[in-house]
């Protein structure tokens, strides 16, 4: 094995942030799990009721595009919580090829139990809210930088000081 002269392996798993991202993803993903099933919904179908909470109504791309997902990825989750009894797509009637997605009476009154789990989260985690709130800024950053056009055809940059996270 290759070591650099600081003695950093540049291929070192701890040292990866694409690695320190999935699995705190996976991580905080578990400790949402126990609070949205009494509520019948997956962290991804938590997600979009939250957007539809502070937009609702949508339309299915509006929804697709404030979620990052694609409109493949987020069909089977619309058709869930519809099944649910949470939200209602229907053809937008002044463009029927859009689709507006709107909530239930049921779906808006899921709200007021879902208020409870942003202080459930940040409790289990057992972090203070402004490390919370620093993590989110930076990791807003991340994905506006992975986001960047043209940021996928860019050469390897020096990594800086040792003992930073590689890419």
């Amino acid at each position: 094995m290759s070591e650099r002269p600081d003695g950093v392996d540049p291929l070192a798993l701890e040292q990866q942030v694409c690695f320190a991202l999935s699995v705190a993803a996976r991580s905080v993903v578990a400790v949402y799990r126990p609070l949205l099933e009494p509520m019948g919904l997956t962290h991804p179908q938590y997600l979009v009721m939250l957007a539809l909470w502070q937009h609702a109504p949508l339309s299915g791309r509006d929804l697709s595009r404030l979620l990052q997902l694609d409109p493949g990825t987020l069909s089977p989750l619309l058709k869930r919580l519809e099944a649910a009894g949470y939200l209602r797509r229907e053809r937008d009637a002044a463009d029927e090829r859009s689709l507006a997605v709107t909530l239930t009476p049921s779906g808006v009154a899921l709200r007021s139990r879902a208020e409870q789990i942003p202080a459930a989260i940040v409790q289990r985690l057992g972090l203070p809210v402004e490390d919370l709130r620093h993590l989110h800024v930076v990791l807003t950053q991340v994905i506006a930088a992975a986001n960047r056009p043209g940021g996928d055809d860019q050469t390897a940059a020096d990594p800086g000081p040792a003992g930073q996270a590689s890419a």
